[in-house]
C-alpha cells in the first residue's frame, strides 16, 4: 500500500509557558553590592574630639596677646575722686577693642576649622561639636588673657596727680564678643561638609 501523506487537522501544539521560579530562586545569581549607609561614629571619635577641644582652647592665649598688641589704649583723665574719665574722642576706642577682637576671633575660628577638616578619618559632627566648644573656650580665654596683656602694656602710674592724662588698658565689656570665634568655626566646618560630595564626608577614602 503506497504511503499516503498524513493530512493535518489544522491544529498546532500551544507553546508551553514556563512560570517564573518561586521562592529563593528569584534572587539573582550575582549578588548586588549595596553600599552601607554611613552612621555617626561617636566612640572612635570621642578621644580625638577631646584632644581637639583642648588644642583649640589654647588658641585663646595667642589671640589675647595679638589683640593686646593691636588695640589702641584709651586716654583718660584722673578726677578728684580718683576715678578715670575717658576723653570724649577716646571713648570710641571701646568699639575699636570690640571690633578688633571680633575680627580676630572669626579669623581664628575659620583657620581652626580648616585645620580640623584635614584629618579625613575624623570628619563628622563629633569633631564639629568639639571644635565649636573649644572655640567658645578659646574666645573666653582670649578676653581674659588679652586684658592681662593689655594691663601689662599700659600700667597706671604709681603716684598720679589730679588732672593727669593717663593711658588706660582697653577692655571688652560685652559677652557677645565670645560668639565670633565659635560662629566662624561652625560656619566654615559646615560649608566644608556641605561642599563635600560623599555621604561619609570621605572618611573611608
Amino acid at each position: 500500500m503506497p504511503d499516503r501523506p498524513v493530512e493535518s487537522n489544522g491544529t498546532r501544539a500551544a507553546p508551553a509557558r514556563i512560570p517564573p521560579p518561586q521562592g529563593p530562586e528569584e534572587e539573582p545569581l550575582v549578588p548586588r553590592l549595596v553600599e552601607p549607609v554611613p552612621r555617626v561614629v561617636v566612640k572612635a571619635d570621642l578621644l580625638p574630639a577631646v584632644s581637639a577641644l583642648s588644642l583649640v582652647s589654647l588658641v585663646g592665649v595667642p589671640l589675647g596677646w595679638l589683640w593686646a598688641q593691636l588695640v589702641p589704649p584709651q586716654q583718660s583723665v584722673l578726677d578728684a575722686r580718683g576715678g578715670l574719665t575717658p576723653l570724649l574722642v577716646e571713648s570710641y576706642h571701646d568699639f575699636d577693642a570690640l571690633g578688633i577682637f571680633l575680627l580676630l576671633g572669626f579669623a581664628a575660628g575659620v583657620l581652626t576649622a580648616a585645620v580640623l577638616w584635614m584629618p579625613r578619618r575624623r570628619r563628622g559632627p563629633v569633631l564639629l561639636v568639639a571644635g565649636t566648644l573649644g572655640s567658645l573656650v578659646a574666645a573666653w580665654l582670649g578676653v581674659r588673657m588679652g586684658a592681662s596683656f593689655a594691663a601689662g602694656l599700659y600700667p597706671i602710674p604709681a603716684h598720679p596727680a589730679v588732672g593727669d592724662l593717663i593711658r588706660t588698658a582697653p577692655e571688652i565689656a560685652t559677652g557677645w564678643a565670645l560668639l565670633a570665634q565659635p560662629l566662624g568655626f561652625a560656619l566654615t566646618y559646615g560649608v566644608a561638609a556641605s561642599w563635600n560630595g560623599f555621604d561619609d564626608l570621605g572618611r573611608r577614602r
